[in-house]
């Protein structure tokens, strides 16, 4: 499903992919325009794990989001609220995200969204960044 001002989950703010979806998420929900099947996984999932690899409350970036200010802006916060990863650690962030659902444990999972979706004969869609990008380009 396409959903205006939503990134692609690979789009990169500070060098770290999904950190960007994220906020784009935070900033549709306040203004109502996200749809209702992603509001379960605002704060979990990938949202989760996003905010705990930088260790900051998702409630407390809410916040931080909606008081204004660009992205690289909220990362900074982020940085100073909980940990400024280096380098390497955000090479590794960016190959497990963007990797996530390929033979590992997400792939069941990733197998009921491609069916659910009828993507489930789409060998192409290895990976959930894979899913969100031809779900919600309508591919």
């Amino acid at each position: 499903m396409k959903v205006p001002g939503l990134r692609p989950s690979s789009d990169k703010v500070g060098g770290l992919v999904y950190f960007g979806r994220m906020l784009d998420k935070i900033r549709l929900h306040a203004q109502k325009r996200l749809p209702a099947e992603y509001h379960k996984n605002l704060g979990v999932g990938f949202d989760g794990r996003c905010v705990r690899f930088l260790h900051v409350d998702y409630k407390a970036l809410i916040d931080r989001v909606l008081q204004g200010g660009t992205d690289e802006e909220v990362l900074a916060w982020c940085f100073s609220q909980g940990r400024q990863p280096n380098a390497e650690e955000i090479e590794i962030w960016n190959g497990f995200m963007s990797k996530r659902g390929w033979n590992d444990e997400a792939t069941e999972t990733l197998e009921k969204m491609k069916q659910e979706r009828g993507f489930s004969r789409r060998a192409d869609i290895r990976t959930i960044f894979e899913f969100h990008k031809a779900d919600e380009e309508g591919q």
